[in-house]
């Protein structure tokens, strides 16, 4: 957008502050014209001043408010304060609502005395609101939009003295497709002590792009360092199933049932792989009694799938499995 359009936000938002008495109304005003050029520095020196000159107003106006320009403003008034923490985790949850907008381009974000004072937890919080919402974030605009956050992870993430901050901050670029960020999140991380969460990003990292045997090696590793979580188990038998050895997908969830016997998608996974190996009618009835409490997913409907192609399934009973795929 246009200076324009930042200045006519400026000068509305100056109105009504002033002439109108409204201070909450002028800073959607000014959060108007941060999303059109959020770079530009202007609608920040109108925020400051308002938090100057109408703070208590401002702080009763704001409180409980979660839409867009109220946690926008929020964001920049804890940095304000010194927060830095709490502005990070604010700014997340916004990118995460309306990734369309560069927010993280606010000068503010990529001040030398944010990036050194921002705790590595908080940037790696602030990083999985990014992700909240589901939205594909895997395009040249968006890796575009996201630059400053790329350029944070690094300066954070470099500093953490745990492994796991960095490693969960890989999510962010994984998700964005910038996959050599994401791994070097990672070796950050291990470089500090291997731990669980950094072989499983590692390994989702991996099977995002379409490399499932070293996504299969790295969830082994996670295997190795968390041996009593049977997620880890069921991540990995997803996997030998993608890659059409159902015998070990059997085994694998078969394992991880020793440590959750009563997971629902565990034991759906186990029938299905099963079902799919063998083709037992009984295995297929237990998935169908399953299914229904599983959420509606392409997940669940990936079990029916694999299921169904089982060997000399009665055709009735696969039938009655599809038709749950649609509900």
């Amino acid at each position: 957008m246009s200076n324009q359009s930042v200045a006519a936000g400026v000068g509305l938002a100056g109105v009504m502050a002033h002439c109108g008495g409204n201070p909450v109304a002028a800073v959607e005003f000014l959060v108007g014209a941060v999303a059109s050029s959020p770079a530009a520095p202007e609608p920040y020196a109108s925020l400051a001043g308002l938090w100057r000159e109408r703070r208590p107003e401002l702080e009763a106006g704001l409180v409980g408010n979660g839409s867009v320009s109220a946690v926008t403003a929020q964001a920049y008034f804890f940095f304000l304060d010194g927060n830095m923490d709490d502005a990070a985790m604010a700014l997340g949850s916004v990118t995460g609502a309306r990734p369309d907008v560069a927010w993280g381009a606010a000068p503010w974000f990529s001040d030398e005395r944010f990036l050194g004072e921002v705790s590595p937890e908080a940037l790696a919080e602030a990083c999985l609101r990014t992700l909240d919402y589901g939205h594909d974030l895997d395009t040249d605009a968006m890796r575009e939009r996201f630059a400053p956050w790329f350029h944070a992870v690094e300066a954070v993430g470099g500093r953490s003295p745990v492994p796991e901050p960095p490693a969960a901050m890989s999510r962010l670029p994984r998700a964005c497709g910038r996959y050599d960020l994401a791994f070097a999140l990672c070796d950050r991380a291990d470089a500090i002590e291997p731990v669980m969460w950094t072989a499983v990003a590692r390994g989702s990292t991996w099977r995002v792009m379409g490399d499932l045997e070293r996504a299969a090696a790295a969830f082994d590793s996670a295997i190795a360092l968390d041996p009593a979580n049977w997620s880890l188990f069921l991540d990995l038998a997803d996997i030998r199933a993608e890659q059409g050895d159902f015998a070990a997908a059997v085994e694998l969830a078969g394992r991880g049932l020793e440590h959750g016997p009563d997971e629902i998608a565990l034991r759906a996974a186990h029938a299905a792989y099963r079902t799919r190996l063998s083709g037992s009618p009984d295995d297929l009835k237990a998935l169908i009694a399953l299914a229904p409490d599983l959420p509606p997913s392409p997940y669940r409907d990936q079990l029916i799938d694999h299921a169904c192609a089982g060997p000399n399934l009665p055709r009735l009973l696969v039938a009655r499995a599809r038709r749950l795929r649609a509900k």
